[in-house]
């Protein structure tokens, strides 16, 4: 249910904003979309793990979070990491 140390080197590569990044709003919405779709997953053969669904339940809220502070600082960013990531269709 984690994300893998190259998935997550991966994923750091294709958001960040500069080379020492790996803070930003992108990286850390990107970083937990990867696992809010792992856990998903998880969760449709574990229909009653609670606790990860507990879990789940606060990664998207801290994802959405996230997404909206992104969204009124700049918004260039914002609509460009939704496309890429396929959310808010």
């Amino acid at each position: 249910m984690s994300i893998t140390k190259e998935r997550k080197s991966q994923l750091i590569e294709k958001y960040r904003r500069e080379a020492t990044d790996t803070g930003s709003p992108e990286v850390q919405v990107a970083l937990l979309t990867q696992r809010i779709n792992e856990l998903h997953e998880h969760l449709r053969s574990h229909k009653k793990d609670h606790a990860s669904r507990r879990g789940l339940l606060m990664m998207v809220s801290k994802r959405s979070g996230l997404l909206t502070y992104l969204r009124s600082i700049d918004h260039e960013s914002y609509t460009t990491l939704i496309g890429s990531l396929g959310l808010r269709k």
